[in-house]
């Protein structure tokens, strides 16, 4: 048995797929349903079972490590925009660290989301526990929960894994609202009046240009599999692909593929100003140095392969 937590969101949802696709169907998904419309995301997967967040520290507390053969801990607010800290710290830190410590009791292997929201302001994009930079409290409680899980390692008998998610785009995040891609965005905009915006230039960038490391989801979902696949690997590393491209890329790539349509740059939002990351590009040696040797989509043939996914799926 897989256990999957935000098994009905977007890199959730996603792993689920690409579980049932090496032939598990054997996986309990966690989730919280209140956004209903998540549940688009799981309705063509196959899974043994799903448990509502509130339930499922109890419930993995009771099964122990009876048949469960591991713990994907994808559910998570990931509002970079959320300034709730008590929400955040509860939600992201403290259940987090539950879940992490019953794994641990019962040796059971726990690979978890962080986020390259941990690095902030900062240039230097190498995993380097206790030197993060986050500019928002999202940020703060993925670093916060990476440097627990760095003083748990060495004591660790089963393998403990995080995964700092650069930008990460792709099918199944349309419920994620403002805080989907900007792929997804594009999509939408060129979908309704063939303009595709994106915001005008800071902290030094011109219009368009800030410039980030984009992973499509799959590659994302990859990663987690060989993680299943190698319970010696433990650590926190970067998921990313190395490269930093700017947005326009995205807006180019979009339009390339209808074949039409124009760049709008709106004016950079003030509640964003002091906390955006405008650059940021994994560093990836750490996971190549552990035998990760698989390729990541650049952002041309990332965004081919989303935009083909989005045009065939049935208007909601």
């Amino acid at each position: 048995m897989i256990v999957v937590t935000g098994g009905a969101g977007f890199i959730g949802s996603n792993l689920v797929h690409g579980l049932n696709a090496k032939g598990r169907d054997d996986i309990v998904v966690v989730d919280n349903l209140e956004n209903g419309q998540k549940f688009l995301n799981i309705q063509d997967a196959r899974i043994a079972d799903y448990i509502d967040q509130d339930d499922f520290l109890d419930w993995l507390a009771e099964t122990g490590s009876d048949g469960i053969d591991a713990v994907f801990h994808l559910g998570a607010c990931s509002d970079t925009t959320e300034w709730d800290g008590r929400y955040m710290m509860d939600n992201n830190y403290q259940y987090s660290k539950e879940a992490l410590n019953i794994c641990l009791a019962y040796q059971i292997p726990f690979i978890y989301a962080s986020s390259a929201a941990v690095y902030g302001a900062s240039t230097d994009f190498s995993v380097n526990i206790g030197n993060e930079r986050p500019l928002n409290v999202y940020g703060y409680s993925k670093a916060l929960f990476d440097q627990y899980v760095s003083r748990k390692l060495s004591q660790a008998d089963s393998q403990v894994v995080g995964l700092r998610y650069f930008n990460v785009y792709g099918p199944r995040e349309q419920h994620k609202g403002s805080m989907a891609s900007v792929a997804y965005h594009h999509y939408q905009q060129i979908q309704q009046d063939g303009v595709v915006r994106l915001f005008e230039g800071c902290d030094g960038y011109g219009d368009g240009e800030q410039v980030r490391d984009f992973v499509y989801v799959d590659d994302a979902v990859n990663v987690n599999l060989w993680m299943l696949d190698h319970p010696e690997v433990s650590g926190v590393f970067n998921c990313g692909t190395g490269t930093a491209e700017p947005f326009n890329h995205i807006a180019e790539a979009v339009k390339d593929f209808f074949a039409k349509g124009e760049t709008e740059f709106v004016p950079f939002p003030s509640h964003l100003q002091g906390t955006y990351q405008s650059y940021t590009q994994a560093d990836m040696d750490e996971l190549r140095l552990r035998g990760y040797l698989q390729t990541f989509h650049g952002v041309d043939p990332g965004v081919r392969r989303y935009m083909d996914w989005l045009i065939k799926q049935p208007q909601r």
